[in-house]
């Protein structure tokens, strides 16, 4: 697995307020652990001030912005980091975007598709699977839980799905 990859962390989805400051929605574990990265984008974006907005976003100012009109042309821009600069895994934990990509494989070995998403609506994280292609038309995808029962397996290679999930 590469760690010199982007993994997006938040996406600037607005202006707030007219000196250039940035409202977020965040994709991570909140403000706390965004303000440990100080430059995005390869350097392009350099944090000055980063603020909790209450409803579950954030409020940024980056060097590089100084006026509504300059905040207002960054509406939709990802905020990366290299997968490198993420904080190292306690054994069972991952990163959503260490899952994504990855081949589905049933306990037999038999091929299921890729994952293509992790979602979590509240219950907790679900993968989305995308079977292979058939006749030139993609696949149709399928959710398992991103639990024991569910994955048992699971590595920076592949995803093993245990039967009757693999549905």
């Amino acid at each position: 697995m590469s760690d010199d990859r982007p993994v997006t962390l938040a996406v600037i989805t607005g202006a707030h307020g007219v000196t250039g400051e940035l409202r977020l929605k965040l994709f991570g574990e909140g403000v706390v652990e965004l303000k440990r990265y100080r430059a995005f984008n390869g350097s392009a974006l350099t944090l000055k001030k980063l603020r909790d907005d209450n409803k579950g976003g954030a409020i940024v100012r980056f060097a590089e912005v100084t006026d509504r009109n300059a905040a207002e042309k960054l509406r939709g821009t990802e905020l990366t980091v290299l997968r490198s600069a993420l904080p190292t895994l306690e054994e069972g934990e991952y990163y959503h975007a260490d899952l994504i990509g990855l081949p589905a494989v049933t306990t037999n070995g038999d091929v299921l598709g890729t994952c293509v998403a992790v979602e979590n609506f509240g219950a907790g994280d679900i993968l989305e699977i995308q079977r292979s292609p058939v006749g030139g038309k993609p696949g149709k995808r399928f959710m398992v839980p991103m639990r024991g029962e569910a994955v048992p397996e699971w590595d920076g290679k592949r995803l093993v799905i245990a039967a009757g999930y693999a549905e």
